[in-house]
């Protein structure tokens, strides 16, 4: 589709002011095309995308009940500012509407929301992160539209910058804590995956998975999966020109998770480090019904949507040429093997040829 200057204009403004509306038809962003197993990705599918207004990184996509598809704008403060150049832009929550293409803010501040989940009930569960944002996991009542804090402190102290969501068939919420950016005290023992039972209690339940981010319960409960994806550093928008960190543990890991919520029994399935060269994590993950793993790959020199098995084998791949993929979530409904991907400033989405994992 040719944009044309006002178009451009609505984008730019979008993610300033409550309520913009960006709508547009989907657009061929000219990735090469997917690989692998057509029984995963068909013959002749590809990315399409249907969104670019995010200020620096969209994150977090998840279908909710209403059709909608809702993604998060996190808005580094340092460089995202009001068209004066004065004020930081403190974070949003974007809508997709897969029937009109249209893309609408649904919330502004987001509180930095990062990873968005929807429990069985409709309701939107946020990890908020730092950088003037509410460090906290939340949850909205969609009909009412009413917010409640599930979980803001652990032991009496705030959390580092909630990063990812998953939620296992009991209701119990799965969430990491790592720190990238934000000038907020760290006051947490470390970086940690923790669990929120139905009766509120939180509890630490991997403390060695590096610098946890990604979170998925496999679709059979039984594995818990979790990336790691550490940079060195906990503030990177402070890095002066030149400076560089040491990279810490970037890799896939898998542990048994018991009936109780229990993760023992760790195993790494990938090591980035060790490929050649090496490179950076994942980020986000899901699963389709089949328990195959939809994953976003930041690997430098091949990022895109990695497929892989329960196992960690490679099934199909969807590149993104030379952005840096955040996040996956598929549809519902008639959408339910549509793939959702935030990469850079945009959504995309691919329909696949499995449907995705949702909670019974």
């Amino acid at each position: 589709m040719r944009t044309t200057p006002s178009f451009k204009r609505t984008l730019a403004a979008c993610g300033l002011a409550f309520g913009c509306v960006a709508s547009a038809y989907a657009v061929d962003p000219g990735f090469p095309p997917p690989t692998g197993d057509p029984s995963i990705i068909p013959a002749g599918a590809k990315l399409d995308r249907v969104f670019n207004g995010a200020c620096i990184l969209s994150e977090g996509v998840s279908a909710g009940h209403d059709g909608m598809v809702y993604f998060s704008d996190i808005t580094f403060t340092k460089f995202c500012k009001d068209p004066s150049g004065k004020f930081a832009q403190a974070g949003n929550i974007w809508r997709y509407n897969p029937g009109t293409g249209q893309t609408t803010i649904f919330r502004s501040p987001s509180g930095m929301s990062n990873g968005i989940k929807f429990d069985r009930d409709g309701n939107m569960i946020a990890a908020l992160g730092a950088d003037f944002g509410g460090r906290m996991l939340v949850k909205t009542d969609m009909k009412t539209g009413k917010s409640y804090i599930l979980t803001g402190l652990y032991n009496g102290r705030p959390y580092n910058a909630l990063n990812d969501i998953s939620i296992d068939e009991q209701g119990r919420i799965y969430f990491s804590d790592p720190r990238y950016l934000g000038h907020e005290p760290i006051e947490q023992d470390g970086v940690a995956v923790y669990r929120l039972d139905p009766d509120g209690s939180v509890h630490r339940v991997v403390t060695d998975c590096g610098k946890c981010n990604g979170v998925l319960v496999s679709p059979d409960q039984k594995t818990l999966y979790v990336i790691s994806n550490d940079n060195g550093w906990w503030a990177f928008e402070n890095l002066q020109k030149g400076e560089k960190t040491v990279q810490g543990t970037h890799n896939l890991q898998a542990y048994d998770l018991a009936p109780d919520g229990t993760a023992s029994n760790r195993r790494v399935l990938i090591d980035y480090q060790k490929k050649d060269p090496p490179c950076s994590g994942p980020d986000g993950m899901v699963a389709d019904e089949e328990g195959n793993i939809y994953m976003a790959s930041r690997c430098e020199t091949r990022p895109g949507i990695v497929v892989l098995t329960p196992q960690g084998q490679e099934l199909a791949f969807i590149p993104v040429k030379d952005e840096l993929p955040t996040n996956v979530g598929f549809g519902r409904g008639a959408d339910a093997n549509m793939l959702y991907v935030t990469s850079g400033k945009s959504l995309y989405r691919i329909r696949v040829a499995k449907k995705g994992y949702q909670l019974p």
